[in-house]
């Protein structure tokens, strides 16, 4: 859901202990962490989280107004969190967009790489899936570059320009139309345009990884249709049970699982339930749809937001996210799902999981294994 425009979330994170935690302690027969000692976890949970490779598919490091926070350097508490969190994959994507897209396209990729590279003791860049197995075996977070749009893509050979630039994920549209293709809020939704067409050629010449995950639902099924290989939803949930137009419908997902890409789950509340409570079980229910309707292997996890979610926000601040989307948005009270708003939500989500009898292998897989596998195919 991440906006078109730059939000901030919190200054500081209140509260937090220094160290990163890579062994948890034992707390009445179950596993807490330092830096949330009030949350206990089981061993399985643990060791589950421990082992896999996570992905989170939309995981933005920060989303600020402030235009200097690229040159901020971490806090040790902020390190801590991090690495607490059990994610090394972190897809750091912004919507952008408007007259100016390519330059503001520029300058998020020059800001948020020299970000990670000067807080490089914690993150490392994705090149190739390599990189991803490589910060797992080093304790490092990774960051994947996308963007949510593709209105910077002026032509064709901009799409080479901005792999090279460290560009690996591309989502089509954001909410509205573009030159590609119509977003999920549009009134009409057009599909795919031959320009648009000829920019899904392209991205996969250059190993660029297609996301619709804000594309209008013909613009979607045109976009799976299009393209010669796998593709992604990096953070969407199932329409058949949330009526939503950000979610997608049982068609979109079983042409997006014939073509052998996946759908990444969100827990942003309005995209997971129309009423409260929304809790991290009711995230669970999209991950089952989806499994159920196409199986486990295209399912992983898109959270669509960073690490402590957006109800801690400023007022005035999430105030202007609400506002700057369209009514269809259907916001409620909170934007986070309960359980889903902190550093370790990815232990929560396991523990879910692992409630519903979900095998360790299938777990792993949820977690990240299947954008693992894709990523590797889109990339080689």
């Amino acid at each position: 859901m991440t906006a078109s425009f730059q939000i901030t979330r919190r200054a500081a994170l209140a509260g937090v202990v220094g160290a990163a935690v890579s062994v948890p302690m034992i707390n009445k027969g179950a596993y807490a962490f330092a830096a949330a000692p009030e949350r206990n976890y089981s061993r399985r949970a643990v060791d589950l989280v421990a082992s896999s490779l996570v992905i989170d598919m939309l995981a933005p490091l920060k989303i600020t107004l402030d235009a200097n926070y690229v040159a901020h350097r971490l806090t040790d508490a902020e390190a801590a969190e991090f690495r607490a969190s059990g994610i090394t994959g972190f897809h750091n994507a912004y919507g952008l967009g408007g007259p100016d897209a390519k330059a503001q396209a520029l300058e998020f990729l020059a800001g948020w790489q020299g970000f990670a590279g000067r807080n490089s003791h914690v993150f490392t860049l994705v090149d190739t899936v390599a990189d991803l197995d490589r910060a797992k075996a080093d304790k490092k977070c990774a960051v994947i570059m996308g963007i949510q749009n593709a209105e910077h893509f002026e032509k064709i050979e901009d799409v080479a320009l901005f792999r090279r630039l460290g560009l690996r994920c591309a989502q089509l549209t954001y909410n509205s139309q573009n030159l590609i293709g119509s977003g999920s809020t549009e009134r009409v939704d057009g599909g795919v345009s031959d320009y648009g067409a000829a920019i899904i050629a392209e991205m996969e010449k250059q190993r660029m990884l297609v996301d619709v995950s804000h594309c209008g639902d013909k613009t979607t099924l045109d976009a799976i249709e299009i393209a010669k290989g796998p593709i992604a939803i990096t953070h969407s949930n199932a329409r058949a049970l949330v009526d939503h137009p950000r979610v997608k419908t049982d068609a979109a997902i079983k042409a997006l699982a014939a073509k052998g890409g996946v759908m990444g789950i969100t827990g942003v509340r309005m995209f997971v339930r129309t009423s409260d409570p929304t809790n991290v079980g009711h995230m669970a229910d999209h991950i089952d749809h989806v499994a159920k309707l196409v199986g486990i292997d295209h399912v992983g996890i898109g959270s669509d937001a960073d690490l402590h979610g957006y109800d801690d926000m400023k007022p005035d601040e999430y105030a202007a996210l609400k506002n700057s989307y369209k009514g269809s948005y259907a916001f409620r009270d909170k934007i986070d799902i309960d359980g889903f708003d902190h550093p370790l939500k990815t232990f929560d989500l396991a523990e879910e999981l692992i409630r519903r009898g979900y095998s360790n292998e299938n777990i792993r897989a949820v977690l990240g294994g299947n954008f693992r596998r894709l990523l590797a195919q889109v990339w080689g």
